[in-house]
This record gives structure tokens, sequence and C-alpha cells, in this order.
């Protein structure tokens, strides 16, 4: 990871289509956040008729994100098989959420200080970008993919910084000292930001595909997968897509219970500005769901909306266990690990040692994806020129 990020305003002939065409009139989908963002300080941050045919630069994003994002494969949409406590004490380390398999992880106790400290100079170099440049007036995938990036680095460097913790609705954060969603993290062009206000009053309102929801990371395991590739204007459409693919399908996003489908609340906030009914709910994870979740999709009667599982999407639930263990190299064949794999590549060893928490979870992770390959569900993607998508699929631009 370089010791300084910087974003780069680069100047381009040839920019991907927006994902969502302008639209003409507001109609039930925009009403709520449209309706608020035109009387506030937010209304400055709606696209523009103008553009300016230039993107930006995120090179140093996409380092920092191959980096320290663990990638955690598919959902196999199964629970998770019962951790063995250790001997003479009740106590579980680390993950024990019927979730933990799912979602890539951020390697939050791998960071550093310098790393912190370089995650805030990106950050800042971000608010820079966005206040001295009319981002209005870039092409919409540009301007999206900004507000994605932004939102996701100020929200990594927030619990970054208050790292170790478990669950981070038990801390405070930014500016205002609010819950992370309501923490003022950003400032653009001299307005603060929250990561809520970045979602349902910027990108909601002025976006009319709800698939954007996708692209935000909320920092926990219920949420959205962080993906390990920056967005830009060129490959933002694929990753979101790559990314609503994964959330529908897994457990986090998609169940039911009796004849009810349950959901994750990131739907709740978002029907205000894409879901006027249950209807037009189920229209749209269909368009993700495998055959197993299309048929719980349609079936079920009702939609209600499952607390948020809260646990830190890290590799150890913040916690550090009285004792290390060995994580061998075939632990690590898969795994990025945060250097941890590196580490061993370097060394020549066969193993390192790590805390227990982790190792299980890695070894889990092995397991499951040997589950996945036996059975034929894809656990990788392929990169394609600057973008990344689905095995066999072409690269293409936005409609």
């Amino acid at each position: 990871m370089k010791p300084r990020l910087i974003a780069a305003l680069l100047a381009a002939t040839a920019l991907a289509a927006p994902l969502a065409a302008e639209p003409s009139s507001i109609d039930f989908a925009a009403q709520a956040g449209a309706a608020e963002a035109s009387a506030s300080p937010f209304a400055r941050f709606a696209p523009a008729a103008d553009r300016r045919e230039h993107r930006i630069d995120y090179a140093h994003w996409d380092e920092a994100l191959g980096w320290f994002v663990v990638p955690m494969g598919p959902s196999l949409r199964q629970q998770p098989t019962p951790i063995a406590v250790n001997t003479g004490s009740r106590r579980v380390y680390g993950h024990d959420s019927r979730y933990r398999l799912e979602g890539n992880r951020v390697a939050f106790s791998y960071m550093t200080p310098q790393i912190i400290s370089a995650l805030g100079e990106y950050r800042a170099d971000l608010e820079r970008v966005g206040s001295e440049m009319d981002i209005t007036r870039l092409p919409r995938n540009e301007q999206l993919a900004f507000w994605l990036n932004l939102h996701n680095v100020a929200v990594i460097e927030a619990l970054a910084k208050e790292y170790p913790l478990a669950e981070p609705h038990e801390r405070q954060f930014g500016s205002n000292r609010a819950a992370l969603d309501e923490a003022k993290l950003v400032t653009i062009a001299g307005v603060e930001l929250s990561p809520r206000d970045i979602r349902t009053r910027i990108v909601y309102p002025n976006w009319r595909d709800p698939k954007v929801i996708y692209g935000f990371w909320h920092g926990v395991i219920g949420g959205p997968s962080i993906q390990r590739l920056a967005y830009t204007g060129d490959n933002v459409d694929a990753l979101l897509a790559l990314s609503g693919e994964e959330f529908v399908n897994s457990l986090r996003g998609v169940e039911s219970w009796g004849n009810r489908l349950r959901l994750s609340p990131v739907y709740e906030e978002a029907a205000p500005f894409y879901f006027a009914n249950g209807d037009a709910l189920r229209t749209h994870l269909v368009q993700f769901a495998r055959e197993d979740v299309r048929d719980l999709v349609t079936r079920t009667q009702a939609v209600a909306y499952k607390p948020l599982e809260r646990d830190i999407a890290d590799l150890q639930r913040g916690e550090v266990e009285p004792q290390h263990n060995f994580l061998t190299q075939t632990d690590c064949k898969y795994e990025s690990c945060a250097g941890a794999a590196a580490s061993l590549n370097q060394s020549g060893g066969p193993s390192i040692r790590v805390n227990p928490a982790i190792a299980r979870l890695v070894r889990e992770r092995r397991e499951k994806l040997d589950r996945a390959r036996r059975a034929g569900i894809r656990t990788g993607m392929v990169i394609y020129g600057d973008g990344e998508y689905s095995e066999g699929e072409a690269a293409r631009e936005v409609e």
C-alpha cells in the first residue's frame, strides 16, 4: 500500500454510458428523496445536464482493496458447521454468526498505523477532488463511482481508527460523534456527509436503477459485500450486478419464514426510492436470483425485514484469543489474508502464527469453497480489461 494515495483526475474521450438514463420526470421511486434533496444542501450534488468528459483514476484504491479485502466466495445457503469450543472453556472467539461465511471481509487486524494514516490521506484526496471540481458535470457513471468509493473509503477508515471492535453500533464516529450510518465522515464542497446522506440524499434520489444499493459497504456482515476492485465509470454496472447476484442469493439477503419473505433491512432503507410495493421488490430480486431463491421469492405471500447482522465484517470479530495457532500454507491456498500468504511466500516457511479465530475462519472458508466447486457453483470471476465480469461474459457498456 502506498504511503500516500492520490485520486488523479484524467481526461478521457470514450466512457461507458450512464448507469441509468436521466429521468424525464420524478416518479414514485424518487419522490421521497428528491423532494427532500431539492430543499436541502444536498441538491447541489444532483447530476447536471451539462457534461464534462473526465474520469477519476482509482488505481491506488484498487491496490489497497486487493491487499486488505479477503474474498469469501458465494453463499451456499447452508448453516455453517457448529463451532467446537476450546477444552475447559465455553467461550467462542471470533465470528460465530450463521452468516459468517458470507460476504467479503476487510482485514482490519493487519492494518498498521501507517496504513490507517494512508486511508485518511486518500479520503482527504477524494474530498478535495469532490470539492475542487464540479462532480455533478461528470458522466453519470463517473459520478456514481465517486460516491460509492467515497462512502466505502470513509466507512473503512472510520472502523480502522476504532479497531478492534466487535460491533460498530457500540461506538460513535465522525465529527458529530454519532452511530456509523449517521456520522459525518466526509465534507464535500462545504457539506458534511454521513454514509446515510450519501446513500439516501445523493445516490438513491438521482439514480433509478436499484442495484446501486449493492455498492455501499456498511461495515457489518449483514450488508452487501465489499468488492476487491474500486468502482470506476467503466466497471460500475458490472460490479454492481455481481454484488447484487451475491447478496440476493445469500442468506443475509433473502430468506423465508413460513410463507413470509424475510429480507435484509437494506431493502427497507431503499424502498421509498425504488420499491413502491412488494411486487416491485420481488421483480427486482428475481432479476438476480438463482432458481432456488427465485422459487422462494415467488411462492411467499408477504415481505418482512429482519434485523441487520451487526458483527463487524472483519476476520476475527475484533477479538483477540489468549493464544495463537498455526495457519498453514494449505489453509492460505485460496486466501489473500491481507499479507499472510505473502508472508508465507517471502519466508519460505510452511506456516505462520495467527489468531486462532482467523485460522478457523480461513479453514471454514476453504472447506466451503471446496463444496461449492464440487457442486458446480462459480467461486470466482474473470477480469476483462478494466472491469470485472462473471465467467464467459464480455465487457459491455451500460444501456
